[in-house]
């Protein structure tokens, strides 16, 4: 009788010690449940990771920033139509020192001050000009093209790993949930204890477990922190609050896969951006072809340019006495020509030589507007330039022989070519078998749901038949930490499953360069 209402006590989780018993030695611990996970304080959404790692990813970003230099790029080439356009002044300084004119001649010579500008223009027109828009086209669509591949992956990336924090945050619950069993089956050990159908060995095993499951927990929790924190460091960002305050809330349900694979292949040749870009290589290649084999055909240039100058020397005496000498030197022509003409009777004499030569009476002075005029030329210094003749020419050119250097340059173009068309090939080729195999995975990952699901409810009724063999003393408590053991790794392996499906069907969108759900 007292055996039946022992079984009756322990069915019935009835926690009152037995009279006299030493209740102290279970060292039971105060925590009866698992507490309930706080409510996030900021909640994300997969589509808001993606659009902040689209704003803040440093990776992506400096992708981004190749537009611009192949923007420019195209713009170049179409300027290379135009004529270029050079505008240079200078200022100058020469100092005072003599003159060597030969024979033993020299003279001081002042210093002196110069200034000068010059406009040009300068047009050329051949086979590489012709053919930049196409090649710089070409290239800037491959730039386009790999900031589209790099989107994909971007947003592959950072849905694998929204996934990561998903998953943990399931095996978290899937802790949690061992723990609350912890809990019942130290409470159940506990009791059965107390009624004297266990020993002691069973409450410190099950103590034991409950520790275990505690620090599994933590762990647990401690994965999925390091898990969000990966997240926001690939989308770019500091976390706004305490990480344990953040909560995704994205689900995703496991629906069959309705994908064909020969669509997915043709889809990935059309779109896969990797793939698109080598494409807009070669033909950029091909251009550059062309352009090397233009350099067989002649070169058509022209240049034309405006210029002035201005010299000013600093001590204006010797320009005044330069004058003054060249004046004295004429007033003595004239004088000895007014001579002859008198001799000869020839007329024509000059009244006064000094004034023509624009000297005073006594020949030893310039007059003062004749000294002044000097200065007032002489004062040009820095922007009263003289001009000099408009010049202009037109060249036009086609080497003969350059030592086979064209057909070098040609050669190597060609070769360029060639590898970019093997470039294309390999590349389709490798996408074809990522998507062919991340398809094959895909189906695995599909299959495997379903097998990881039967085995958690196999494993879920193990447990139940071991705790119910336990309760009516039939069991041992070994049986049953066995049953929570691999309840925990079915269920843990279950999740495992769903989110590899999930990741599964990202890794395929990235192969084939496009969103498929």
């Amino acid at each position: 009788m007292n055996r039946w209402l022992g079984f009756l006590t322990v069915v019935c989780l009835l926690p009152t010690p037995a009279e006299g018993q030493d209740t102290t030695s279970t060292r039971r611990t105060d925590t009866t449940t698992v507490a309930p996970r706080p409510a996030p304080s900021v909640t994300l959404s997969l589509q808001e990771a993606i659009s902040q790692a689209r704003a803040n990813s440093p990776t992506y970003r400096q992708i981004l920033n190749d537009a611009g230099p192949a923007r420019w790029g195209v713009r170049n080439a179409y300027g290379s139509f135009l004529p270029t356009l050079n505008v240079a002044g200078d200022l100058g300084y020469i100092g005072s020192g003599q003159s060597n004119f030969g024979g033993g001649f020299v003279r001081p010579t002042s210093a002196f001050l110069t200034s000068g500008y010059s406009l040009g223009l300068s047009w050329q027109l051949d086979g590489r000009v012709l053919s930049g828009p196409g090649q710089q086209k070409a290239l800037q669509r491959a730039t386009d093209e790999d900031i589209t591949g790099a989107s994909v992956n971007l947003r592959a990336d950072i849905s694998t790993q929204y996934l990561n924090v998903l998953q943990a945050s399931a095996q978290v619950e899937v802790a949690r949930q061992q723990v609350a069993r912890n809990i019942d089956f130290l409470k159940l050990a506990e009791a059965r204890y107390q009624v004297g159908q266990a020993t002691l060995l069973d409450v410190r095993q099950a103590q034991v477990i409950k520790g275990q499951s505690d620090v599994a927990l933590l762990r647990a929790n401690q994965l999925e922190n390091e898990a969000k924190l990966e997240l926001l460091r690939r989308m770019g960002v500091a976390p706004p609050v305490a990480i344990e305050q953040i909560g995704l809330s994205d689900s995703f349900p496991v629906t069959p896969p309705a994908l064909e694979l020969n669509a997915l292949l043709t889809m990935a040749d059309e779109q896969n951006p990797l793939l698109r870009a080598l494409r807009a290589r070669r033909t950029a290649s091909t251009w550059n072809v062309r352009a090397a084999r233009s350099e067989f055909l002649p070169t058509l240039s022209v240049q034309a340019g405006w210029s002035g100058f201005t010299q000013e020397f600093t001590n204006e005496g010797v320009l005044l006495g330069e004058t003054l000498s060249g004046a004295q030197s004429d007033a003595a022509r004239c004088q000895y020509d007014n001579q002859v003409r008198t001799a000869l009777g020839l007329g024509g004499v000059v009244a006064n030589c000094f004034s023509a030569s624009g000297l005073d009476d006594s020949g030893g002075t310039l007059l003062d507007p004749v000294s002044q005029q000097i200065r007032d030329a002489n004062n040009v210094f820095p922007f009263d330039y003289t001009g000099e003749p408009f010049r202009a020419n037109l060249t036009v050119s086609l080497p003969i022989f350059t030592g086979f250097s064209r057909s070098l340059r040609v050669s190597q173009a060609r070769e360029l070519e060639l590898d970019a068309d093997e470039d294309v090939r390999a590349r389709r080729l490798q996408v074809r078998s990522d998507v062919h195999g991340r398809y094959l995975s895909l189906q695995t990952s599909y299959q495997a749901i379903a097998v990881q699901e039967n085995n958690r409810g196999a494993a879920r009724d193990q447990l139940r038949l071991a705790q119910d063999r336990y309760r009516l003393g039939a069991g041992t408590s070994l049986e049953v930490s066995d049953a929570q053991n691999a309840v925990q790794q079915a269920e843990g392996d279950y999740v495992n499953a769903v989110y590899d499906y999930h990741k599964a069907v990202a890794a395929l969108e990235a192969a084939v360069g496009r969103p498929l759900r």
